[in-house]
């Protein structure tokens, strides 16, 4: 029954999710500017300016963007910008890989580049933020990965939660903006809150650094991965929990379209992490 569930699953998204967001520079690799570029300003060691309720006595940072794996040398880092993705380059996931993937099946902080579509093989949980992340500090255990409730209190019960997210473009990249706990908009830039269509926030890079420097967090519609094959990439957004649902499942952040919610599925997809501390 799981199989006829998950072939029925690959197939709505072959034909219903798109390349329709392709950045110029998805792994924020390669741009061929001058490297000052690469190094966000409103990020010191990875961590970005804004703080978050995540319950009632816990604030957190989230990183300045997505994690990205390097096989070849055994390298982690967070994408320099927070609109980068890799997309479609996460089919070419293996232990010899000498480019970067940002979508991992659950729990993977040990093993990244796991490609099994079987979700008995992701018993346990291994948080990628045990690991030194390069441009994160460089340093084992500095960051975590939220757990549901986390999540759900982020988005639906910390103070104004409701006002303070919102879908949006960034420079051509669909998503979702999170604001802190302390927001002030600032001048020369607009927000609307709510989970609509993505225009409601559109930015260019000028106007997005000005709401990265006020504290916004930007997390890019990056799709998912099925063993090796990738979809979704520019139109749903996926990103893992630490917390598990049941024996087979696993609780993750859930965005497309309209809609915007925590879910749960099996811990065999490859989906996008964004870590915090």
């Amino acid at each position: 029954m799981k199989k006829l569930l998950i072939l029925l699953i690959v197939t709505i998204g072959l034909f219903a999710c798109t390349w329709k967001n392709n950045p110029s520079n998805p792994g924020g690799q390669s741009k061929t500017i001058d490297q000052q570029e690469h190094i966000n300003p409103n990020a010191v060691n990875g961590v970005l300016p804004g703080k978050f309720s995540v319950s009632a006595s816990t604030k957190v940072q989230f990183s300045q963007g997505n994690l990205q794996y390097q096989a070849s040398t055994n390298t982690w880092q967070f994408a320099e910008r927070q609109y980068y993705m890799i997309g479609e380059a996460n089919s070419n996931v293996s232990e010899t890989n000498n480019g970067w993937i940002d979508l991992f099946g659950w729990g993977t902080g040990a093993n990244p580049t796991k490609t099994s579509v079987y979700y008995n093989d992701y018993i346990t949980f291994v948080d990628w933020g045990v690991n030194a992340i390069s441009n994160g500090g460089n340093k084992a255990n500095l960051w975590r990965t939220l757990s549901k409730d986390e999540w759900a209190y982020l988005f639906l019960t910390r103070a104004n939660a409701s006002a303070l997210h919102g879908k949006s473009i960034v420079d051509s990249i669909s998503g979702v903006i999170i604001l802190p706990d302390d927001w002030q908009r600032p001048k020369n830039v607009s927000f609307l809150s709510g989970v609509g269509d993505d225009s409601l926030n559109t930015y260019s890079l000028k106007q997005w650094s000005i709401m990265e420097s006020a504290g916004a967090v930007f997390l890019p519609c990056g799709g998912y991965r099925f063993g090796t094959d990738v979809f979704c990439v520019g139109s749903y957004g996926f990103y893992w929990s630490s917390s598990p649902f049941g024996t087979n499942y696993a609780d993750y952040l859930y965005f497309f379209s309209d809609d915007l919610f925590p879910h749960n599925y099996y811990r065999d997809s490859g989906y996008s992490v964004r870590l915090v501390r």
